[in-house]
């Protein structure tokens, strides 16, 4: 990897944390320090590939979406009743489970990410420490775009963002990273994290086992979102709006 002039002692820090994620099964709790972040971001194995399913064609933009299999239930039922309220937009995936290895890429996918970890890590999860190696985080998008690129916080401000903001939970999702959030990481309503909707339903309690660390210093609130419920979807502008390969 070719690095910037002292970039090379970012990319060692880089390595080491992604190193020691092994393609293993997350079956408990991250044991971390609240100051092992980097920054906010704690440490998560990557699932087995035989705890994931592919979601049904049509959700997923681009590549195909690959969930925990305890998870899909859930989220049909909110895709489902997303698309019934009629609001003229429907909620779609730009990003479910990414390996250790696809993050890698995401993250060092230009120079700079690489040759300033922390600066790169306030947008996007090194390798190693990105919810979506559990299986469990979903990055929405909304579909006809009207000028709202994917990853971009103003899905906040469309109809479908909107009810996704206020309905989420009740179907086990949690806003992992809400507006001025705790972590240092920047505002992203469009991903969230599953972890049932209590205890009791099936596959939750490995879920919430995984993301214990996460719930318990950074738990998830919906309503520090930053969104405005009167704000109105963006008209549809000329041209398309590309989606990001992430």
């Amino acid at each position: 990897m070719r690095t910037t002039r002292g970039g090379t002692a970012a990319v060692a820090a880089l390595a080491a944390v992604a190193m020691p994620m092994a393609t293993v099964v997350q079956t408990a709790p991250v044991s971390a320090a609240r100051g092992d972040s980097m920054p906010g971001h704690l440490p998560y194995a990557e699932t087995d590939a035989a705890t994931l399913t592919t979601v049904p064609a049509g959700f997923a933009v681009g590549q195909p979406c690959r969930v925990r299999v305890a998870m899909l239930p859930d989220l049909m039922r909110l895709l489902e009743d997303e698309a019934a309220a009629g609001l003229g937009e429907t909620l779609h995936a730009v990003s479910c489970f990414r390996s250790v290895a696809h993050q890698r890429a995401v993250f060092c996918r230009t120079a700079a990410g690489c040759a300033d970890v922390q600066r790169r890590a306030v947008t996007v999860g090194p390798p190693g420490r990105s919810e979506h190696a559990t299986g469990y985080a979903i990055d929405f998008a909304v579909r006809p775009a009207r000028g709202c690129a994917d990853v971009s916080d103003c899905i906040a401000e469309t109809a479908a963002g909107r009810w996704l903001l206020a309905n989420a939970p009740a179907y086990g999702f949690e806003l992992s990273f809400p507006a001025g959030n705790a972590q240092g990481v920047a505002y992203e309503p469009w991903h969230w994290r599953w972890a049932g909707t209590s205890q009791d339903e099936p596959g939750a309690a490995e879920a919430r086992a995984t993301l214990a660390e996460a719930r318990m210093h950074y738990p998830a609130r919906p309503e520090e979102a930053g969104f405005a419920l009167h704000a109105t979807a963006r008209a549809e502008p000329p041209g398309t709006v590309a989606t990001p390969d992430l």
